[in-house]
Parts: structure tokens; C-alpha cells; sequence
């Protein structure tokens, strides 16, 4: 074989080879051993690489396949393992030089677009990936910087076209219907596979492809193409470092990578281009790595530390006319500025529409880099830098074609300017439309947003060394924002913000601009401008607040809003927002201050507003006697102008009302001139009010008398309607009125010194001695307003014409009532109590529910913002928050419409399911809900009794229009009476018709009532509403009517479905009624029910209907969560009830005997004779009703027998009476679970098939028997003397029961309830059994086995497979109660079986051989065996041999740690076990060891690779077992800190690596774990924080550790959130030397991310405790 291969050199250079051979002939000769050539790698990588130089250079020859061939067989030498091993090894081979330059052109065809090139650039990309992959043969362009320049910007080229690729073609079917370019729309990359020549070659061919990555579809190729880029970029950086000349970096990137890279750096980042993401498939992680490679590249090459110097020349001012810029030269100093800018205006390198949105967003990105570079300066340079980086900011933002002279120069004209200084072609969309202003305005924020953080701007240094040139380019810079204003981009107001950020006195000449420009008269009402334009009015009245300069901005305010224009496209001038912000700046200023600002507000309605309506008014009449010119035109200007002046007059108003309310009252410690000044604003408000009225048009002023001598031409003259200048005036007028008598009311009530103006009437009045007439102007004052004296009849409101008149009519009318109130003398008065009995309800008339096909009505709180739709809100939200004063003056009547109101709204929200609405928002149902609610109206008992009574007789309109089976006494007469007055006596009456009707029905079970689907659905709803009334806010008549009426619902209706029974509708609807009766019979006032029905028939009615209802078939489904959700409920009744005999202590023994003697009678309905007769009548027995019968009989007797055990020992007679009917009940009840739980004969099983109750609920039954008796035994025991044996009743009922427990407990598979039921009655059992054991030695031996046996079958259930974890954790409560009763009084045998049992478990051999639940059983036993009360020598012994059970939990650990399957089934428990260990043994563990052995355990815990909830349940216990340390073993840390970080940063790592952004899956409940995650890191954060001087040496190697974590990844804002908070506190340990040895220690890029960190932490973090010093030099 040699021999043949020996030529094959000679056969590749000689030109008679065909070239097919030849590279066949070369793939043979680069996988074959045999071949013998010298040097053989190189010769074949020269071979090829000059084939395809020559091919390229027209020196040969050959065909399109072959050269394809050549491509790839290049790139599968490159890409080969056999290639690599031999670099490894250090053997030299390389390319030839010119190879570079052959791929760069090849480059070069790829990206021009319309080209098609005759290689498959996937290839080419792959050929480059693997030259750049070896460091040996990178060489190629490594050497030569220029090459890697240009490799750079090609790929960069490529990169974009293929990110644009989707969007131009979408641009050119929507330019052009004519044919597209074939090259545009066609790919860049084409399947690899196609390209390659196929070779039937022997199998180990395919040594050349594995090292290489398979071939992938065509989309894939571009991801590919980004990560070659990727490689090129990380290389570049390489070589760019390396550059000893600064100088030739920042020619070459300005020259040729700036715009490669600042498009592609846009292209990744725009959220437009997310659709070429999702096509190319690229990752985030990819195109954030891209970014930070870009970032790294123009950082590091445009600003150096070496070019400041040229930076300060070139941006810095001369000192002096003859002073020397530079050291000069033929080329002149370098002017960096001069050639980033005009680069990045030039025109060509993007599409037109790219230009400016590129231009605009790198401007930004280049003062961060500045920033970051040059900004950090320390000492005597700090300054000279700061203002370096503001003279860098004023060459910037002219770059954005934004004129800063003062003159409004149009965009086109600036955009023009720029354009022919920069020699290039203007762009024809740079800043004509809104998108480029937005472009623009947001790249402006960035820029000041970056200046504001960097504190560039010193106010004081600034003035005093710089001749305030800052403060000047700042305020050139708001003379254009407002020159060209933008009012509907939300980035103009944040850019004004920004500079009141800087310096208020920057906006301040301009101040009324600003006012008109971005408050008063923006037009914008989209919500993000809105949002917007709130937050820069907060901060300037937060600004002015702070300056003590409020009054200064109301003037300009004033002016501003009372400036000429027409308003009808005025926003509202106070928002909630506004409103609300405005009141906190008005707290923090002077009082005085407050009340000039009101002065200033009226000052401006006299003078600017009161005079233009009068005048127009007079001028109105003057011509209209006159009758001369074009009256049309004259009266509609006469409108037009009064329209103005009322809605300036209206926005007055409400500044006025606001500033007014957010004032802080007049009391007896204001000092005696601010009184004053309050009392003289009174006296000028109350006359400006007076004014207005004038100014309002009378009927008697509006009527037009016709001149004499002229035709009477107006007969056909419409009637009056109010225009809106008049509605307008009298809504500002009314808000006046209402603003002036609330704090007329609040002065005078807390102010001695005030003197109310209406006082100085009713004085002058009081000294004519006629105190009546006094007395009387109250009561003239709420006359007018009741009758509408106050108003123009033509403007009376109404909720449709002017709700807000309307609503500030009835405020004002409350306002008056409360004077009258505060008047000791008139409430007295049976004239007055009539006048407020009006008034009253005046204030709660026209109160209706109205339904609106846009869902119910929203109203945000504000007096301004009440319209006809949100009318019905407000009024509602008026009355329900004055009940307490208006609801002893209100009729029955009115009453009862408010009451109807209330459950009405409640019922619509119930039907409709309710609304979402702003949470600062109130809606009709949210204030009824909160009325039911609150603690005020049980305190208003009239209108508890009406809502009661609106819901009794909803419930009877139900029941009436039910339909009624059988007929009773009962709803004929609600009939009768329905719509009679009903006085107390037909009540009664009523009410005994129902007891009757109850009873009746108990005794045969008849069904009065059938309610349908619907029907049911209403009375639930009624009832969830009653169930949220306070039932002993009901007086008893409405009790005993409400109650009786449940009673009747649960003994005498049904339910159908489809016209058939529904059980469980009766089920569900049964427990419901008794969810609710139960704390009626709770209640203080239930002896209006007692008096009608006694508590025994009570309980006998209710168990009776129940039981005739099972009877009758009604319940079924037994055993779904409906049924035993009614036994539940039927059990809480009896209790209920029981209780309330027993407490009351009135005819108790009567009344449990009346129940006892039911429950044990054999005449009370019983499923087993029912179901005995209905077998011999039809044949077919019913075992359903059975069951249900058995069941509801044992919870009966069971719920009956365990309240009155709870209420033993209150009294020796009260004991003796109860222990004789809880031995009664016992007596009937054992026999019944015996019954129950018996197995059939053969002649009952023919009658009655087999039925079984539930068995928890049986064990339950049998558990309360056995608690009975043991209660009853523990008073015999106290008592008895002798000395004899106690025993029990049912003895062998308890024993048969324990038997069969202790055999199905581990083999059967029962639900959780019943293995709780089964340990509660194994505790009480071995209770009974220490109690009762007769024979001291065989009863010891007896008790022995009994606690082996519970002992090992505990362990059996807690090892049992079939139980998961979550399981296992429910049982643990009750295990534990059990343990504790086994060990309490437990003797040495005893405890060594349990230290025996523990010792075999805790074996590590088991769990090596798969048996991980036996283990399991022991550890979880362990743990509660440590929480149980323990006698003093077994407690000592346990503690002796704790530390070895925590070193063998920690073997454990370690050795489940190996199987992350284990993970959430074994370690994490074994994990818990040893953190409650470490609770219980805080103080008692005296060797630090065992607690590092802790420690070292809990590296062992799997943290990687884990599912959601199995992460958080291994995160959690490893972080409580952390706390548990840090906690309680704080003296262990001082030699353990270093294990302790160790174990915390694997935490940290963990959670910063599972936190990561991941895309799409950043959503969901599995990012809820992470969340949480993070929460508890940085608690921990806090606590080490905390314990300072065990972790202070350390927190440097802490910060370094997570900013290297941080490094890798990019964390989910809600993760990196609470991280960074808790990295926070750990920098606070930080000394300065600390922060300087890291900035010197950490890697670059790690560098990077500290600086970061450092800025945000010293800027955030690190300002709220040290504060600003923006104001010093």
C-alpha cells in the first residue's frame, strides 16, 4: 500500500492528473497512515490553499464543483481532531499569508447584496472558524492588524445584511407590485451538505467531519454565522489590546468598524428587528455577548486613557489667546470628536430609515463610555473631568440635529446645516416626522439622565469658576425643547424633569412656558403622555416645595391659566396624581404661605375673570337695546368669550378646593396673625362667592321686553336652555360654596380665636334680642339650598343634566346640616329635627342602580372628574360615608332604598363576577362591600335592620315564586302579609306560623318548597351576604326572623335540577344554610328564637329534617366533598348550639335530655328500618339511604357526646349531669359503630346490600367515644379511693379497632385523612391503656407490646412506598402527638427499643442498597423524637448520643449527594432533620465539630440541574439549616465563617445561574420559585451583614465571588433585584482599601461588572445614608 501512495505528491502537482483525482487523491492522503510524506499536514494545507489562490488568480483551471470540493475539504482539514492533536503536540503548520487575503474577499462577495457568490458562505464562515479557533494558525490575521480590521468589518457587514435581511424584503413589496431582486430574496447560506462533494469513501472517512458540528438546516447557518462572528470579535479585542499605538486603533476603527459596528450593535438591540431574531434563531445569550464585545471594542478603542489629553484639547476652552494647544506637527494634534461624529452623520453605511435611530441611540451609548473612562477622576482632577465630560455632552447633542442657538429654527433648516457642514446629503426624514422627534427627545433623556447620575453638574462651582457656561448650555437646551415643543411625546417631559433635576434655576425664566407648555395646555391625553406629564409636574412642585418658592410658582400658575386662549382642549388641570402630590408638597410649607396662595387664586378670579363676565353681561344687554350691527356674529363672540372665562373660572375653582382641603386647619395654638390672614381670606372668599352668584342669569334678568316702534320678530323664540358658560359658572360657583362653609365649619369648630363671618350675622341678629331669628338663618340657609332658592330655576341640577352640580348641591347641604348639628339650641327644635329629617333626605335622594351595557361605572375620587356616568358612584360614596350623621334623621323608607341599594349592588357584582379597576378607584359594589364590611354599621342599627329586612324579603320573593309540592301555613301568609304595614303582633304570629310549619315538616318530611337552579343561585348569593353581617349588630326580632327563615329553608326546601332531585345542589345548599345559622345561634341575641322554639326541639327539628331528607334518597353521592362538607357543617350546628344550652345554664338537663331521648329513641327516622320497608314495598332496597342515615346518626351522636366532654368541669352538678348523658349517648353509640362496621349475615345482606361507611370517619366516631370516656374516667380517678382498676365501657370495641388499625395501617392504601384518624386513635389508645392496666407486672408486659407494636408499625407507615414526601410531612403532626404519649412516661425498656430501632435505621448500608425508605423512617423519627418532652434520664441519655446521630445523618447526606434523584425524597428531609436538631440543641452541642460537620454535609446537597420545585425544596433546606447556624450556634462562625461562605456561595451561584434570563420561559410559576429564591438570599445577605465581626475579613472574598458569577450571566430584573439589595450590605463592610483592592485584583471583564456595581451601590445605596452635595464647591 505504501508503494501506491509513494507518487501521490508527484500525481498532485502534475497537471495530466484531473483535478476529480487529485482531490480525491487528497482526501485518501490525509486519513491514510500508509501514506508516507514528509511533512504530510503542510503539504496538503499548501496544496489546497494554493489550488484555490491559483483558481482565484486565473492561473488554473477547473470546474465549479471541483472548487466547491476544495472549499471543503479545506474546512475539513481545519475542522479535524487528527489537525488539532498535532498543534497540541506543538508541530508547526501553517497557512500560507495570501490565504488571508483570499477569505477576505471571499468576505467581500458574501456581503455585497444582489451578488451570488460561487462558495457557500456557510463555508467560508466555517473556514474561518477554524483558522481563528488555533492560535498557530490565526497567525494568518492576527499578525497583521489591518487584516483582522477588515475581517472585522466584513463579517459585521454580512451580519447586518442577513438581521435586515426580513425587513427589506417586507419594505420592497410594500414599495414596488414589480418583480423582486432574485438576490434579495434569497438566502445567504444554502445547505452545506449540497455543496460537498459526496465521495464513496470506507468508513473511517469520516474522521474529517467529527470534530466538526453536523450539518444543519439553512436556518441554522446564521446562528452560525453569529457565532463565528462572535469568535472574530473576541479575537480582534485580543489584538486590539495589543496595539502598542493608540493612535493607529482609534484611525482604523473611526475609519472602518465604527458603522459595521454601531449598525450591528442597533440590529441586535432594537426591539424592531425581534422578528429576524426569532427567523435566525438567535439566543439572548449570543446577542448579549455580541453586544458586550462591541461595547468592549469602542471603549477601549475611541476612549483610551492615553487620548484624554487629546480630548481635553480639543473640547477644553484655551486659557489663553497665546497659549499652546498641542505639541502641533505636519499632521496637526489629533481631534478624536471630529472624526466619531461626522462618521456616525454620514450617510450610506445603514438605509436611510436606520440613520437616525442608529445616530441616535450609539450618541448616547459614546458619553457612557466617556463617562465610564474619563468621568472617575479623584482629587484636583475631579473637577477639570467633570467639566471634560460636559464640554463632550455639548458636542453630542448638536450631533442629534437639534439647534441650540434661542431661534426656532425649523428641523429641516438644522437637519440641512448639519448636513453640509459634514459635506454629505441630508437624510429627507430626519426630523419631519414624530418618530425622529421621539428618536431624538429619548436619546436627549439618556444623555441627561447619564449627566445627572455623574454629577457633572456643580451648581456652585459651576457660577463661581466656570461663568456658568453649564447653567447656560442647560437653558439653551430648554429654550428648544419649549421653542419646538413636543407635548405628545412622553420623552419631552421626562427631558424636562431631567434638567429641574440638574438645576431648577435652569427652567426657571421660562417657568411660564413650562406651566402652559406641559401642563396647563397639553392637549395629549394618551396614557404614557399622561403619565409622563404627572411626573414632571410632582417633581416641580417637589422642587419649589423644597425652595420654600411655592407662592412664586402659584403667580406664574395663575398667570398662566388666566391667559387669553380658548380652552376647549384644556386636560383637566388636577389629577389624581397631581392632586395628591400637591397636597403632601402643601403640608410641607408654611401655613401662611398656603393661605397667600388662596389669596392669590381669589385676587386672579376678581380680577381677571369676574370683570369679563360682568362687562360681557352689561355689553350683552347694552346691545341689545341698542339693536345695532350684526348681533348673530356679537352674541356668539359674547359666548365664546364667556365660555373662556368660565372654564378658566372653573380650573381656579378646583385649585382653589385642593390647596383648601390640603391645608391644615386653623386650632387654638395658631399664632394670632395667621388666624387673621385666615379670617380675611374667608371674608374675601364668601364675597367672591356672592359675586358669582350675580353673575349667574335670573329668569326676570334673561327676558327680552321688545322696543317700541318695532315688529315683534322673536315669536318663534325657543324656551331657555342653559349654555355652557352657565353650567360652567355654576359648577365653580357651587365648588366655592362647598370649599368655603366645610372649612368655615373646621375653623370655627378648632379655632376659639376664628370668628366665622355667617357668626358676625347671627351675632348682629342675637343683639336685637330676638335669639329666634338667630336661630333661623341655619335654618333659611338649607331652606334655599332645599328648594333651589340658591340656583337659577333654568340651571337646577340633576344627575343627567349636571351631575357635579348636582353632587356638590347635596355637599353643601350637608355642610349646612353639620352647622346646624353644631348649634346646641336648634337640634332641640321640633321644627329643626323636621328641617335636618328633609335634609337627610334631600342628601340620599334618587338613589338608584342602574345597569350600563359597559359594565359597572369607575369613578377615581376626584369632584372634577363626575360625570353622568360615574354620578351614581360619587352620590353613593357621599352617602355611605356620612351614614353615622344622616342616619337618625332618615324615614324607614329611606332606610330601606338604601338598604335595597346596597344588597342590590352586591347581588349585580356576584352575577356579574365583578370588575378590575385602578386600585385607587372606587366602584358601586367596592363601596357596599366595604359599608358591610367596616365597624360603622353595626353601630347604626337601623340600617343593619334594613338590610336584614331587604334580604328576608328577597328570600321570601324566591320562596314565593318557588314551586311549592305540598302546601303550607307559612307562605299563604306571607302572602296576607306581604305588602301589609305588619305590625309586631302579625309578626309574631308570623313567626309562630313558621316554628309550626318547622316542626311539622321534622316530624314527616314533607317538602314545602322546590327551587330550581337559578332559584338556589339567588338565595346563595343572599346568603353569602348575610354571612358577612355582624350577627350581634341584629336585634332580635330580625334575628329570630332571619333565622327562622334558614331554619324553614333547611327543613322544608329541595332543590331539582331539570325537574328532578339534585343531591348535591341539597347537599351544598344545605351546608351552606348551616354555615350560616351556625353563628346565628352564636349570637347575643338568640333568645327571640328561644322564646318562640326551645334549643332541645331546635336541635331535634334540625337532625330530624336531615334525616328524613337522607331518608328520602336526597343524598347520594356519600362520598364526594359536598356530603362531608355537610356533615362538617351539621357537626359545627350541633356544637354551636350545645354550647349555647350549656352556657347559658337555663333548663340544660331538660333540653339535652329532649335530644338525648331523640337521638336514643328507636321512633327517630332510621336508614335501616327505611330501608327495611322500602325493600318490602318495592323489592328494591335503597342502600344509599342508608348510609347517609347511618352517617348523619354517628356525626349526631359523635359532635353531640365530644361538646358536652369539652364543657366538663366547670361545676361538680353541671359534671354529674353531663356525665350521665354522655354515658347515655355512649351507650346508644357504640352499638351503632358496631352496627355499622359488623359484617353482614347472609338474610340481612338479601334485604340490604352491602354498604360501608368512611372508614377515617368511622375511626373518628370511635376516637371520640374513647376521649368521652377517658374524661369521664380522669373526674373517677380523682375521686376514687380504693385504689381500683378504671375500665371502660367499650373496651373491646376500642381493642378490635386498635387491632384492626395496627394491621391495615402499613398494608392498605387509605387516604391521608384516615392515617391521621388512625394515629390520633392509636395516641388516645395507649393513653386508655397506661390507665386501665390492671396487674402491675402483666400489665407493664401488656404495655410493652403495645408500644412495640405502634412503635414498629409507625415506622412501617413512614417507610411505606406508597407515601411521597409532601405525605409524609402531613402525617409528622400527628406522628409527633404520638410519639409524645408513648415517651412521656416511657421506661428504660422502652427507650432502648427506640434508641434500638433509630440505630438500625440510620445505616448508611441501606441506603447503598436501595432501601432509602427504611432510612428515611428512622431519620423522620429522629426529628420528632428531639421536639418530644422527655423524662430526665432518657432526656439526658438522648442528648449523650446526639452528636453521633448528627454525624450519621451527615454521612447520609454525603451519600445521597451522589444521586440527584434522591434529591427531594431523602436529602432534602435528612437535610431538615439535622436543621431542627441544630434548633433544639442550641446551647447543649459543646463541640464546634459536629456543627463544620453540618456544613460540610450541606456542600454535598445537589443544586444543578434540578427541576423547579425540586430546587426550591433543596434551596430552602439548605438555607435554613445556614440560618439555624448563624442563629443559634453564632459562637461556632468565628472558626467555621470560611465553611459557612463556602456552603452560602453555592447557594448564590445556584440561584444566579438558575435566575438567568432564559426568553420566553421568564414567565410562569417556575420563575415564582426563583424569586423566592432570591428573596431568601438576600436575607441572608442581611443576616451576615448583621453578625459583621465574624465575616468582616471575608466580605471582600464574598463581592468577589458574586461579581464573578454576575459576569456569566444576565439575571431577571425581579432576581437581580433582591441580590443586588443583599450584595449591598455586603459592601458595607467594605473599607476603601477593600474596593481598591478589587478594582486592582479582578479580571478585566470582571472589572467591568464591579464598576458597575460600585457606581449603583454608591448611588443608590451608599447616597440615602451620606446625602448629596450637589450645592457645595
Amino acid at each position: 500500500m505504501a508503494a501506491i501512495y509513494s507518487g501521490i505528491h508527484l500525481k498532485l502537482k502534475s497537471p495530466q492528473t484531473p483535478w476529480d483525482d487529485k482531490l480525491k487523491l487528497a482526501r485518501f492522503a490525509w486519513i491514510s497512515s500508509q501514506c508516507l510524506l514528509p511533512n504530510k499536514e503542510q503539504v496538503l494545507l499548501d496544496w489546497c490553499t494554493h489550488a484555490l489562490t491559483g483558481w482565484y488568480n486565473k492561473k488554473v483551471e477547473f470546474s465549479q464543483n471541483v472548487l466547491e470540493g476544495l472549499w471543503c475539504y479545506l474546512d475539513d482539514l481545519l475542522h479535524s481532531r487528527k489537525l488539532h492533536s498535532l498543534l497540541k503536540q506543538g508541530k508547526t503548520v501553517s497557512l500560507r499569508l495570501n490565504m488571508a487575503q483570499l477569505l477576505l474577499e471571499r468576505l467581500q462577495e458574501c456581503s455585497r447584496v444582489g451578488s451570488k457568490s460561487l462558495v457557500c458562505a456557510a463555508t467560508i464562515l466555517s473556514v474561518c472558524q477554524g483558522i481563528l479557533s488555533s492560535p498557530v494558525l490565526s497567525s494568518v490575521f492576527i499578525t497583521k492588524y489591518e487584516l483582522m480590521v477588515d475581517l472585522l468589518a466584513k463579517l459585521c457587514s454580512i451580519a447586518c445584511c442577513e438581521l435586515q435581511q426580513p425587513l427589506l424584503t417586507e419594505i420592497i413589496v410594500t414599495e414596488s407590485d414589480t418583480c423582486q431582486d432574485e438576490a434579495m430574496s434569497e438566502p445567504l447560506q444554502t445547505p452545506l451538505a449540497n455543496s460537498k462533494e459526496t465521495l464513496d469513501s470506507p468508513a473511517d472517512l469520516t474522521e474529517l467531519d467529527t470534530n466538526k458540528p453536523a450539518s444543519k438546516p439553512n436556518e441554522n447557518h446564521s446562528s452560525n454565522l453569529f457565532e463565528v462572528l462572535l469568535q472574530v470579535l473576541s479575537c480582534y479585542l485580543a489584538v486590539q489590546r495589543q496595539q502598542a499605538n493608540p493612535n493607529r486603533v482609534f484611525t482604523l476603527v473611526t475609519n472602518q468598524l465604527i458603522q459595521p459596528l454601531v449598525l450591528l450593535r442597533h440590529l441586535l438591540t432594537s426591539g424592531e428587528f425581534a422578528p429576524s431574531h426569532t427567523h435566525l434563531r438567535l439566543r439572548q445569550p449570543l446577542c448579549r455577548d455580541i453586544r458586550v464585545k462591541i461595547d468592549s471594542i469602542l471603549q477601549s478603542a475611541l476612549f483610551p486613557s492615553e487620548h484624554l489629553t487629546s480630548y481635553k484639547e480639543e473640547l477644553l476652552p484655551s486659557k489663553g489667546e497665546t497659549g499652546k494647544r498641542g505639541p502641533g506637527g505636519a499632521k496637526g494634534p489629533l481631534k478624536p470628536i471630529s472624526a466619531i461624529i461626522p462618521k456616525l452623520s454620514a450617510q450610506g453605511y445603514c438605509e436611510p430609515h436606520l440613520h437616525y435611530s442608529v445616530k441616535s441611540n450609539t450618541l448616547s451609548l459614546l458619553f457612557k463610555f466617556f463617562l465610564e473612562s474619563y468621568g472617575n477622576g479623584r482629587g484636583e482632577n475631579e473637577e477639570e473631568q467633570k467639566m471634560l465630560c460636559f464640554y463632550f455632552l455639548t458636542r453630542l447633542i448638536p450631533a442629534l440635529d437639534l439647534c441650540l442657538d434661542g431661534d426656532s429654527v425649523s428641523p429641516a433648516k438644522a437637519e440641512q446645516s448639519v448636513s453640509e457642514s459634514t459635506g454629505q446629503t441630508s437624510s429627507p426624514d430626519s426630523l419631519h416626522s414624530p418618530e425622529s422627534w421621539t428618536l431624538a427627545l429619548l436619546s436627549v433623556e439618556s444623555l441627561l439622565t447619564q449627566a445627572l447620575s455623574a454629577d457633572m453638574y456643580n451648581v456652585a462651582a459651576d457660577r463661581i469658576r466656570h461663568k456658568e457656561v453649564q447653567l447656560n448650555f442647560y437653558r439653551a437646551l430648554g429654550q428648544m425643547l419649549f421653542n419646538q415643543a413636543q407635548p405628545s411625546i412622553p420623552a419631552w417631559y421626562r427631558c424636562l424633569k431631567v434638567l429641574l433635576s440638574l438645576n431648577h434655576l435652569i427652567l426657571e425664566p421660562d417657568l411660564d412656558q413650562l406651566l402652559s407648555s406641559a401642563w396647563v395646555n397639553s392637549e395629549c391625553m394618551e396614557a404614557r403622555v399622561q403619565r409622563a406629564r404627572q411626573l414632571m409636574v410632582c417633581s416641580l412642585l417637589q422642587t419649589y416645595t423644597k425652595l420654600r418658592q411655592i407662592p412664586r410658582f402659584f403667580s406664574e400658575l395663575l398667570s398662566v391659566i388666566c391667559q387669553p386662549a380658548l380652552e376647549e382642549l384644556r386636560p383637566p388641570l388636577l389629577s389624581e396624581a397631581i392632586s395628591v402630590s400637591l397636597g403632601t408638597c402643601l403640608l410641607d410649607t408654611p401655613p401662611s404661605q398656603c393661605l397667600e396662595i388662596c389669596s392669590s387664586v381669589l385676587e386672579s378670579m376678581r380680577t381677571c375673570i369676574l370683570p369679563d363676565l360682568v362687562k360681557e353681561e352689561k355689553e350683552a344687554e347694552k346691545m341689545d337695546i341698542d339693536g345695532g350691527g350684526d348681533d348673530k356674529k356679537s352674541q356668539l363672540n359674547v359666548d365664546q368669550e364667556r365660555q373662556d372665562a368660565s372654564l378658566k373660572l372653573f380650573s381656579l375653582s378646583q385649585l382653589l378646593h385642593v390647596v383648601l382641603f390640603s391645608l391644615k386647619t386653623l386650632d387654638n395654638t395658631s399664632p394670632l396673625p395667621l388666624v387673621r390672614q385666615g379670617q380675611a381670606l374667608m371674608d374675601e372668599m364668601q364675597q367672591v362667592v356672592k359675586e358669582l352668584l350675580q353673575v349667574l342669569p335670573r329668569e326676570n334678568r334673561i327676558k327680552k321686553t321688545p322696543r317700541k316702534g318695532k315688529k315683534k320678530m322673536d315669536h318663534k323664540e325657543p324656551e331657555r336652555v342653559p349654555v355652557l358658560w352657565e353650567q360652567m359658572t355654576q359648577e365653580a360657583t357651587l365648588l366655592l360654596r362647598y370649599t368655603w362653609v366645610e372649612l368655615d365649619t373646621l375653623f370655627d369648630i378648632h379655632c376659639g380665636k376664628y370668628i366665622s363671618p355667617d357668626s358676625d350675622q347671627e351675632a348682629a341678629v342675637c343683639e336685637t334680642g330676638e335669639e329666634a331669628l338667630s336661630n333661623s338663618l341655619l335654618q333659611t340657609r338649607i331652606e334655599s339650598l332645599l328648594s333651589g332658592d340658591i340656583l337659577p330655576a333654568h340651571l337646577y341640577p340633576s344627575p343627567s343634566f349636571s351631575p357635579m352640580s348636582c353632587l356638590l348641591l347635596k355637599l353643601l347641604t350637608l355642610q349646612q346640616m353639620k352647622r346646624v348639628m353644631l348649634n346646641c339650641n336648634l337640634p332641640c327644635e321640633s321644627s329643626t329635627t323636621a328641617l335636618l329629617n328633609r335634609t337627610a333626605h334631600f342628601i340620599s335622594a334618587d338613589l338608584k342602580l342602574e345597569e350600563t351595557p359597559a359594565g359597572e361605572q369607575v369613578w377615581d375620587g376626584q369632584i372634577s372628574s363626575v360625570n353622568s356616568s360615574s354620578y351614581v358612584v360619587a352620590h353613593w360614596h357621599l352617602v355611605a360615608s356620612n351614614l353615622p350623621l344622616i342616619a337618625p334623621y332618615l324615614s324607614g323608607e329611606n332606610m330601606g332604598c338604601i338598604a335595597n341599594f346596597l344588597v342590590g349592588s352586591l347581588l349585580s357584582e356576584q352575577s356579574d363576577g365583578g370588575m378590575d379597576c385602578p386600585p385607587s378607584c372606587l366602584t358601586i359594589s367596592l363601596i357596599s362591600s366595604q359599608l358591610l364590611q367596616s365597624l360603622i354599621l353595626p353601630e347604626l342599627p337601623s340600617l343593619n335592620s334594613a338590610i336584614v329586612c331587604s334580604i328576608a324579603q328577597r328570600i321570601y320573593g324566591v320562596l314565593l315564586a318557588a314551586h311549592a309540592p305540598k302546601v303550607c301555613a307559612t307562605l299563604p301568609k306571607i302572602q296576607e302579609d306581604g305588602s301589609d304595614a305588619s305590625p309586631s303582633s302579625a309578626k309574631l304570629v308570623e313567626k309562630e306560623t313558621i316554628v309550626e310549619d318547622i316542626l311539622a315538616s321534622s316530624k314527616t318530611g314533607d317538602v314545602f318548597v322546590s327551587l330550581t337552579d337559578s332559584q338556589t343561585k339567588e338565595l346563595v348569593n343572599l346568603i353569602q351576604i348575610l354571612t358577612q353581617l355582624n350577627p350581634d349588630a341584629m336585634n332580635s326580632e330580625d334575628l329570630a326572623s332571619v333565622f327562622l327563615l334558614l331554619l324553614m329553608m333547611l327543613t322544608s326546601a329541595s332543590c331539582q335540577s331539570d325537574g328532578r332531585p339534585d343531591s348535591e345542589a341539597d347537599a351544598v345548599f344545605q351546608a351552606k344554610l348551616l354555615r350560616i345559622l351556625t353563628p346565628l345561634v352564636e349570637s347575643r341575641h338568640l333568645k327571640g328564637v328561644l322564646k318562640l322554639i326551645h334549643a332541645g326541639s331546635l336541635l331535634q327539628a334540625t337532625v330530624s329534617s336531615l334525616l328524613w331528607h337522607s331518608n328520602s334518597g336526597r343524598y347520594r353521592a356519600t362520598n364526594s366533598l359536598d356530603w362531608m362538607d355537610l356533615i362538617k357543617a351539621v357537626q359545627d350546628f350541633i356544637r354551636a348550639l350545645v354550647q349555647l344550652i350549656i352556657f347559658r345554664n337555663s333548663s340544660v338537663q331538660l333540653n339535652l335530655n329532649q335530644f338525648v331521648a331523640f337521638l336514643t329513641s328507636k321512633e327517630k327516622p332510621s336508614g335501616h328500618n327505611v330501608a327495611l320497608s322500602s325493600a318490602a314495598v318495592s323489592g328494591k332496597p335503597d342502600p344509599g339511604a342508608s348510609i347517609s342515615s347511618d352517617h348523619l346518626e354517628l356525626a349526631s351522636l359523635s359532635s353531640f357526646i365530644q361538646e358536652m366532654t369539652t364543657n366538663l368541669g366547670r361545676s361538680k352538678l353541671m359534671d354529674q349531669t353531663l356525665t350521665q348523658m354522655i354515658t347515655k349517648v355512649n351507650a346508644t353509640l357504640g352499638p351503632a359503630v358496631e352496627s355499622a362496621i359488623r359484617p353482614q349475615t347472609a338474610g340481612e345482606a338479601a334485604v340490604q346490600p352491602v354498604v360501608v361507611l368512611d372508614q377515617a370517619f368511622v375511626v373518628e366516631v370511635v376516637t371520640v367515644m374513647l376521649h368521652c370516656e377517658l374524661s369521664s374516667l380522669s373526674v373517677e380517678e380523682q375521686n376514687k379511693q380504693d385504689g381500683s382498676t378504671l375500665t371502660l365501657s367499650h373496651m373491646t370495641l376500642y381493642q378490635s379497632m386498635c387491632q384492626q388499625i395496627l394491621r391495615e395501617l402499613t398494608s392498605d392504601l387509605r387516604p391521608m385523612e384516615s392515617l391521621v384518624a388512625d394515629l390520633h386513635f392509636l395516641s388516645l389508645f395507649y393513653k386508655a391503656a397506661e390507665m386501665t392496666r390492671g396487674d402491675e407486672e402483666k400489665g407493664e408486659k401488656e404495655l410493652d407490646e403495645l408500644f412495640a407494636q405502634i412503635l414498629q408499625n409507625v415506622q412501617g407507615l413512614l417507610k411505606a412506598p406508597r407515601l411521597s414526601t409532601k405525605e409524609v410531612s402531613e402525617l409528622e403532626p400527628a406522628v409527633q402527638e404520638l410519639l409524645r404519649l408513648l415517651v412521656e412516661k416511657n421506661t428504660a425498656t422502652q427507650f432502648k427499643l427506640l434508641l434500638l430501632m433509630i440505630r438500625e435505621g440510620l445505616n448508611s448500608g441501606e441506603l447503598r442498597a436501595g432501601n432509602y425508605r427504611e432510612v428515611l423512617s428512622a431519620v423522620t423519627i429522629t426529628k420528632l423524637l428531639f421536639c418530644c418532652q422527655l423524662p430526665e434520664p432518657c432526656y439526658k441519655a438522648l442528648w449523650h448520643i446526639a452528636p453521633e446521630i448528627i454525624s450519621a445523618m451527615v454521612f447520609l447526606v454525603r451519600a445521597s449527594g451522589l444521586d440527584s434523584s434522591l434529591t427531594l425524597s431523602f436529602t432534602v428531609p435528612t437535610v431538615t432533620s439535622m436543621t431542627s436538631l441544630l434548633r433544639q440543641g442550641e446551647g447543649l452541642f459543646t463541640n464546634p465539630h459536629h456543627v463544620v460537620m453540618v456544613l460540610g454535609a450541606l456542600q454535598s446537597v445537589p443544586l444543578d440541574h434540578l427541576a423547579p420545585p425540586v430546587y426550591q425544596s433543596a434551596f430552602l433546606a439548605v438555607h435554613e439549616a445556614l440560618f439555624a447556624i448563624i442563629q443559634c450556634h453564632t459562637q461556632v462562625l468565628s472558626n467555621a465563617a470560611p465553611s459557612f461562605l463556602n456552603v452560602f456561595y453555592r447557594l448564590v451561584a445556584s440561584i444566579m445561574q438558575e435566575g438567568r434570563q432564559r426568553g420566553v420561559s421568564d414567565t410562569g410559576s417556575d420563575c415564582d420559585v426563583y424569586h423566592k429564591c432570591s428573596r431568601l438570599t438576600q436575607r441572608m445577605f442581611s443576616h451576615i451583614a448583621a453578625t459583621a465581626e465574624s465575616f468582616t475579613t471575608l466580605s471582600t472574598f464574598m463581592v468577589a465571588q458574586y461579581v464573578t458569577e454576575l459576569q456569566k450571566v444576565t439575571l431577571r430584573p425581579d432576581v437581580k433585584l433582591h441580590l443586588t439589595e443583599g450584595i449591598y450590605q455586603i459592601m458595607d463592610l467594605c473599607m476603601e482599601q477593600d474596593i481598591k483592592f478589587l478594582m486592582a485584583g479582578l479580571q478585566m471583564g470582571v472589572r467591568e461588572v464591579f464598576n458597575e456595581l460600585y457606581g449603583s451601590y454608591t448611588h443608590y445605596h451608599k447616597a440615602e445614608r451620606q446625602g448629596e452635595e450637589k450645592y457645595t464647591v
